[in-house]
């Protein structure tokens, strides 16, 4: 069986192009888990016909709702809806445990008052050490986006294989680190040339290319901008439902 990657969300947190909320599955001999689980999230994967039941982990790479709100339905979904019994490991940035049950309490008041029927762990990934999880590698590197989410980019290694992604970040000097011979590198590029703090255009990416090199690249996140100039998209750009064979 090869690794896969689908993209069941690539947009932003506005739904640009009726995107749902990034969220990307992936599937390897023995594992399939996803980085990042946006609010729409639980929706995106049901309309692909995927059973959340059999996903084993989620991967954050920051604490915004586009990025990591449908957890608290995912868990909400696995106590009430699916009735999970398998384990599930949710492993994030600083703080990822707390952070999750906050947002739960919010969104869905007295979630978190039913004990899981099914073993739950949380686990915090450092900066640039590898952090080891089942068949899971996880190096995290520091991403220059809002400083309260504790963000991060996050590079994957499983059975063989690496998915890399920036999350949402300005250009920093990891980058290439990041994207250094990966199988898959996805890449921000919210706008096609309008600057903005905390994320990457498509002209940060023409500029740096030079530097960068990964087997395949894909950008995501995409702005109503960047979304009017896919011809001029010097990369491979995501839709929902794209799916990678590694």
């Amino acid at each position: 069986m090869t690794t896969t990657v689908t993209f069941a969300g690539c947009g932003d947190a506005f739904g640009s192009g009726g995107r749902f909320n990034t969220c990307f599955l992936v599937d390897t001999p023995g594992l399939r888990f996803t980085i990042d689980f946006g609010a729409s999230s639980l929706i995106a994967l049901k309309k692909l016909g995927v059973d959340p039941n059999t996903i084993d982990a989620v991967i954050l790479t920051h604490f915004h709702g586009d990025h990591c709100g449908g957890v608290p339905f995912l868990l909400l979904d696995a106590a009430l809806g699916a009735r999970r019994r398998t384990p599930l490991t949710i492993i994030g940035p600083r703080d990822t445990q707390a952070r999750i049950m906050a947002m739960g309490e919010a969104l869905l008041p007295g979630m978190h008052k039913r004990a899981p029927q099914f073993e739950l762990t949380y686990l915090d990934s450092g900066f640039r050490q590898p952090f080891r999880h089942g068949p899971l590698t996880v190096t995290s590197f520091p991403a220059a986006h809002t400083d309260a989410t504790n963000p991060a980019s996050v590079r994957v290694e499983v059975n063989g294989k690496v998915v890399a992604y920036t999350g949402d970040s300005a250009w920093t000097e990891d980058v290439p680190a990041l994207a250094q011979d990966a199988d898959l590198f996805i890449c921000e590029s919210y706008f096609y040339d309008t600057q903005i703090r905390f994320h990457m255009n498509h002209i940060d990416i023409l500029q740096h290319r030079a530097e960068l090199s990964p087997k395949r690249m894909v950008l995501t996140h995409l702005s109503p901008e960047m979304l009017a100039n896919l011809d001029q998209a010097s990369e491979e750009c995501a839709y929902d439902g794209l799916t990678v064979a590694l």
